[in-house]
């Protein structure tokens, strides 16, 4: 269909975007030639505006002539105001500015609100009111930010990653670490809806050990006796790839997961291994582990009453108690909860399961918008 239209305009809060924004956003593309689309947060809101641009960037990638750009916009909301109509009208114009088609007059402004008509007015464009009713998807934000786990099928990957609840298993070794994290996802799963895609990240160190290991006894003497994992060399570039990993890992398992993702480990764990493995931290893996998204709930595995097994990757024994002290003295350190478990298997997972449905029965507590 030939576009009608040389430069549409969207605007929104997108706070979230869902089904019925992108909709919007699609029929306009359909329709112009080009299309500005601009997002507009309050500083009281809780996503980010920069966040809300990126998901917008990506989902709508493909289509040429198409720009998003992002204004704080901190103003109250009065219809029957004039200067206020003129203030939020002055904004969404920096907004176009921002973008590849400033200097080029709107035509025509795509909405689903009532005000849709008045901001046409403004633009001195022509209004296209698209299913007010909200018969075609009917969903919206608020609805979203009131519910995500109802409204999960609905969210675009990059928003279920920034809605994700991140659990995160951590303890010395053979502390039952994989094992709880794997029963913990696998219970959740079984829950069914959208808990049924629940993600489970593994540790990556474990695999990077594994690599060297192999790669060490590939170019050892075949006349000697062949390496083991004690005698293994790591440096501090080691924990930077591993954080880094261990991070694009978690970060794509968000995307295609349920509201809870279960990890086996993560970066601010990473920084005690490497004080574990190196005598002490360095500032560029602190700053990488400080730099990840927000974990909603960590999980400490206790290493009283836990046997040491040892699977040939492992070489800490004497050391569990000593890590077990330092990842409460960091995680006491930070603002996330955070709780020790003790018992047999069964135990820990009952009391992590416990633990995530506290976590879930308060909710994202997301700020309204600014009204």
């Amino acid at each position: 269909m030939s576009a009608r239209f040389a430069h549409g305009l969207v605007i929104g809060k997108f706070y979230p975007p869902h089904p019925g924004h992108h909709f919007l956003i699609r029929t306009a593309a359909a329709h112009c030639e080009r299309l500005t689309v601009v997002a507009m947060a309050a500083d009281v809101e809780s996503i980010p505006l920069a966040a809300r641009v990126g998901w917008l960037r990506e989902a709508f990638a493909g289509h040429p002539g198409l720009a998003v750009t992002g204004v704080v916009d901190n103003l109250p909301v009065d219809l029957e105001s004039d200067d206020i109509w003129a203030g939020h009208v002055a904004l969404m114009r920096e907004g176009v500015a921002l973008g590849p088609h400033a200097g080029r007059p709107v035509d025509a402004v795509f909405s689903s609100e009532s005000y849709g008509t008045e901001l046409a007015r403004r633009f001195g464009a022509v209004p296209v009111l698209l299913d007010p009713p909200r018969e075609t998807f009917a969903v919206s934000a608020t609805k979203v930010r009131a519910d995500p786990v109802g409204h999960w099928h609905e969210l675009e990957p990059p928003v279920r990653a920034w809605f994700a609840r991140r659990v995160v298993v951590l303890g010395a070794e053979s502390t039952g670490t994989t094992t709880l994290s794997r029963d913990l996802a696998a219970a959740l799963r079984a829950r069914g809806g959208p808990h049924a895609r629940t993600g489970w990240v593994p540790e990556y160190g474990r695999e990077l050990t594994v690599v060297k290991l192999a790669l060490a006894r590939a170019l050892a003497d075949p006349a000697g006796p062949p390496p083991s994992v004690f005698d293994l060399e790591w440096d501090d570039a080691d924990f930077e790839t591993v954080v880094r990993r261990q991070t694009a890992d978690e970060e794509r398992a968000a995307r295609d997961g349920g509201p809870v993702l279960v990890c086996d480990t993560d970066a601010l764990a990473t920084t005690v291994w490497q004080e574990r493995y190196r005598g002490r931290g360095t500032d560029r893996v602190r700053a990488l582990a400080a730099a990840i998204p927000p974990r909603a709930l960590y999980l400490l595995t206790a290493d009283q009453g836990v046997p040491f097994h040892d699977d040939g990757l492992r070489d800490g024994e004497q050391l569990r108690p000593w890590m077990t002290r330092r990842f409460r003295e960091v995680l006491t350190a930070q603002q996330v909860p955070w709780v020790e478990l003790h018992g047999d298997r069964e135990a820990r997972l009952a009391a992590a399961l416990r633990q995530v449905d506290l976590l879930l029965a308060r909710g994202w507590d997301l700020a309204d918008p600014l009204g």
